[in-house]
């Protein structure tokens, strides 16, 4: 008997807007990794092109605004998409393309990532567009998942405290995002802890900070786990609590390469299901 495929939604297919990591760790790369991993689909608009390893960010070449629309244009006109992410967009004016093609999206969930500075400190986000993104992206956001530093910039507020990130997270569901995952990361303390921050409610997450450098792409891949939940049709903090233990576990199971900040270990459920270390 041939075995028959799954279907579209219970695959989950997820169109991902964002750039390109050569290193391989962060970007459209830990992206379709990571869908790939949870058992989506992953399709790309890729927004720029980095020049990256482990040790930082030595070059950014922007991808034209008509091209980046025309790869979501084609994704969406034929695969079409359960779910979209949002990571690298680095300018006013790719903010606001993509916001364009959100809008051409409607209905689709989208899983704002607002990243602004990569691992090693180099600027992924022009100044001027902190608030393009405020504007543009964060009222589009079925789920915003920004970090400490990215939550200030976007919200003027102090983020020192698992308090410091409740205020920043409902300040920024007064900005319009339908749900937000404030990343504790940055936050000192043994322990890390993410919010969930819903209408209805919060959600945390927490564990023992690990002692490790090897945290490259953790935002980009986290987003993209919730994505692919979404995509899939899980509900919300379903989808969250997946990706965040699937993330907690690529971290701890990091394959140490690089002599900066390494890579995660984006492919671990699958060497689990193949039983193999």
């Amino acid at each position: 008997m041939t075995a028959q495929p799954p279907s579209a939604q219970a695959l989950g297919r997820v169109l991902i807007v964002a750039g390109s990591d050569s290193g391989g760790g962060a970007g459209v790369q830990a992206d379709i990794k990571t869908v790939t991993a949870l058992g989506g689909y992953a399709a790309t608009a890729i927004t720029a092109i980095t020049v990256q390893n482990t040790l930082g960010v030595s070059g950014v070449h922007p991808i034209p605004l008509d091209v980046v629309e025309a790869q979501a244009r084609a994704v969406l006109d034929d695969i079409g998409a359960d779910a979209i992410k949002t990571g690298m967009l680095g300018s006013v004016e790719m903010v606001e393309r993509v916001a364009a093609i959100l809008d051409l999206a409607a209905g689709i969930p989208a899983v704002v990532d607002p990243v602004m500075v990569a691992k090693g400190g180099a600027p992924l986000l022009a100044a001027q567009a902190v608030s393009a993104v405020r504007a543009l992206m964060v009222p589009r956001a079925a789920l915003l998942t920004p970090n400490a530093p990215e939550a200030e910039a976007l919200t003027g507020l102090t983020v020192a405290t698992p308090d410091d990130l409740r205020r920043a997270g409902e300040a920024l569901l007064a900005m319009g995002a339908r749900a937000v995952l404030m990343k504790g990361g940055h936050v000192p303390g043994d322990t890390v802890v993410d919010i969930l921050i819903t209408p209805e409610g919060e959600s945390t997450f927490e564990a023992a900070r690990l002692d490790t450098r090897h945290t490259h792409g953790t935002g980009c891949t986290l987003a993209s786990a919730c994505a692919t939940g979404l995509a899939q049709g899980l509900v919300l903090q379903q989808a969250v609590a997946r990706a965040w233990a699937y993330v907690q576990e690529a971290m701890a199971r990091a394959p140490g390469f690089g002599a900066g900040h390494g890579p995660l270990d984006h492919a671990w459920p699958l060497r689990r299901a193949l039983k193999r270390p």
